[in-house]
């Protein structure tokens, strides 16, 4: 039998790293999906927007941290209609100069009446649209914007996320706004409105909205 030349594992031998969570809190304001960034007090990038986030304490998990993140920075203890999910790892050697850093994003989706809650609590935090997004963002973060972008285009059809960037009470109207900010198209209102009837996600509440210059429409709420 082959003597066995593997040679024991030495963690000495390799470099630290730490772990970081960042967070891609959108919303939709004025027809345009946007994001929430905070402007770096300190090196690296100090003076540059970026997205805001943490080390993962010693006695987290990853899903702790993003809460605690999502409380701290965002000002989210409630969580309610907070849409929060994993988005991806972000593991390029050159992204922090600093050390080795791994970054694991999550995405998150609030409505603007949520998002001015986060707005009143720190005065470094801004709503930047994504067209208007300041070039270059800290670290790797305008990658890591594109890719939750691409992510909530590719699960509108298939995953009432949305409805996170709605009010409990919404008009057909203000739906298909929602899907239009972050598809960044037009889409055909008959059509539009069959689909999303179809899926079953959505029923009527027998009222309609007050205070509008358009005609009354009648308003929507997801289904429990």
């Amino acid at each position: 039998m082959p003597e066995n030349t593997a040679q024991p594992y030495d963690p000495s031998a390799y470099p630290p790293v730490a772990v970081t969570v960042d967070l891609v809190l959108m919303s939709v304001v004025d027809g345009q999906l946007a994001v929430l960034l905070q402007r770096r007090s300190a090196d690296p990038f100090a003076g540059k927007q970026a997205l805001p986030g943490s080390f993962v304490r010693p006695e987290e998990g990853l899903d702790d941290a993003a809460r605690r993140v999502l409380a701290d920075k965002g000002g989210f203890a409630d969580e309610t209609d907070v849409w929060l999910e994993q988005l991806y790892s972000f593991g390029d050697p050159r992204r922090d100069p600093r050390m080795r850093i791994v970054s694991v994003a999550y995405f998150a989706l609030l409505s603007p009446q949520r998002m001015a809650q986060a707005l009143a609590t720190r005065d470094d935090l801004a709503l930047v649209p994504l067209t208007d997004l300041e070039a270059p963002l800290a670290f790797d973060h305008a990658a890591i914007i594109a890719l939750t972008h691409e992510r909530l285009k590719g699960k509108l059809d298939y995953i009432p996320l949305a409805f996170s960037l709605l009010p409990a009470l919404f008009t057909l109207r203000d739906l298909q706004a929602v899907h239009e900010a972050i598809l960044g198209t037009h889409l055909n209102k008959p059509a539009f409105r069959r689909r999303l009837l179809d899926t079953g996600w959505i029923e009527p509440t027998g009222e309609r909205e007050a205070d509008t210059a358009f005609r009354p429409a009648e308003l929507y709420r997801r289904r429990a």
